[in-house]
């Protein structure tokens, strides 16, 4: 899951990938920014104010070691130490609000994506999704009716104490689908990750804005061009 803000916007977001040869058999997405819109900034607000601090405190707080949370740390551990990066505490029932608000963060799906998803599986594509995300909103997702049958193949950080930029995450969506990692497309709204991808041997686009991103993707892959632009 990326970052809310400026550091999505690259000037090298649109340069040409590696070149493919082989056709596209799978299509693996990021969740956050990509099949998730960012947090709107009156959800970061409440947040913030509920936790007695100003927004950009509260948002310094809640990235400086978000890693550690998306391999599988417990959320208890984490908001703890969200609070002391802030030079605050944060009590249990503070913590479960805060879990609360963070569910919330990313629950605005993109049905644009969600349509070109079920696209691309009725022209016999499968769909992988591997995100950086943290348990309770996995579990959120899980639990979501509807939001996992999109996908064949599953690849949450939490679940396997590994995370993005690391290679082993990557060999584990392409080989969850069974298809070779230059049949696959991986779109994900971080430049690292993005090249981490193609390190691992697989095609990969970072995802600005879905208008940028249907321009040109589809067509560069000899995909199904999405119904809704």
């Amino acid at each position: 899951m990326g970052r809310t803000g400026e550091d999505r916007l690259h000037g090298s977001a649109w340069r040409r990938p590696h070149s493919h040869s082989m056709k596209i058999r799978s299509v693996v997405f990021d969740f956050g920014n990509v099949i998730c819109f960012p947090p709107a900034p009156e959800k970061i607000e409440r947040a913030a104010a509920e936790a007695g601090l100003p927004v950009d405190e509260f948002l310094a707080a809640m990235w400086k070691d978000r890693l550690p949370y998306d391999g599988g740390i417990s959320p208890q551990e984490y908001w703890k130490g969200v609070a002391a990066h802030a030079s605050t505490k944060f009590d249990d029932l503070l913590i479960s609000r805060m879990v609360e608000h963070e569910i919330g963060f990313w629950n605005t799906f993109d049905a644009r994506v969600l349509d070109w998803i079920l696209t691309l599986r009725r022209n016999g594509l499968t769909i992988g999704i591997l995100s950086n995300l943290p348990h309770p909103i996995a579990s959120s997702l899980r639990s979501t009716p509807g939001f996992m049958e999109h996908f064949d193949h599953v690849t949450f950080s939490c679940d396997l104490r590994l995370f993005k930029p690391q290679s082993a995450i990557y060999e584990h969506s392409f080989r969850g689908l069974g298809v070779a990692p230059e049949e696959t497309l991986f779109i994900d709204d971080k430049i690292e990750n993005v090249e981490a991808a193609r390190a691992a041997g697989m095609n990969a686009e970072l995802f600005t804005t879905w208008e940028e991103f249907v321009k040109v993707v589809p067509a560069r892959y000899e995909l199904p061009v999405p119904r809704r632009q």
